[in-house]
């Protein structure tokens, strides 16, 4: 089945918005999930993570991971890893972040997926940040594997 057919979009009007759609999608996501954070520089990836976060551990300090490329929130069944792969350029790269550590065990929040496009896990949500052309932000979310059948209520 193609993952287009279950696309849900959402209209962004504020940093607030975003944040909140974090905090909408955290309330269905499970340990282990990986969620795909896309789109260009200023779209809202960073802050959609910091409502994913506050919402599920509190209130956090939620900056973006571009130079340390990943910041980990929580610990055991609580551990959130945020990941930025704009700067990685090499496979090898990836291999030196451990993800494979946090892939299926923590809630994994990646920006810039494009970076690993091939091993990122088959069963994910994917998020698409855009900018509208009145200046807005909309979300496109594709769910993967058994997010297909998860309830996002994004009316709220």
């Amino acid at each position: 089945m193609d993952p287009a057919l279950n696309n849900l979009t959402c209209t962004l009007d504020s940093v607030e918005a975003t944040r909140a759609l974090g905090a909408t999608i955290a309330g269905v996501a499970q340990q282990g999930d990986t969620i795909a954070l896309r789109g260009d520089l200023g779209a809202g990836k960073t802050s959609l993570a910091q409502g994913f976060v506050c919402a599920r551990l509190g209130d956090v300090e939620v900056t973006s991971p571009t130079f340390t490329l990943v910041q980990t929130y929580g610990e055991g069944d609580q551990e959130i890893w945020h990941v930025d792969l704009y700067r990685i350029e090499e496979e090898a790269e990836l291999e030196e972040l451990g993800l494979e550590e946090a892939l299926g065990v923590a809630l994994v929040l990646f920006e810039w997926p494009e970076r690993m496009e091939e091993d990122l896990p088959d069963d994910r949500l994917d998020i698409r940040l855009e900018h509208d052309r009145c200046g807005g932000r909309h979300a496109v979310l594709t769910p993967r594997g058994t997010w297909v059948d998860r309830r996002l209520d994004l009316t709220s």
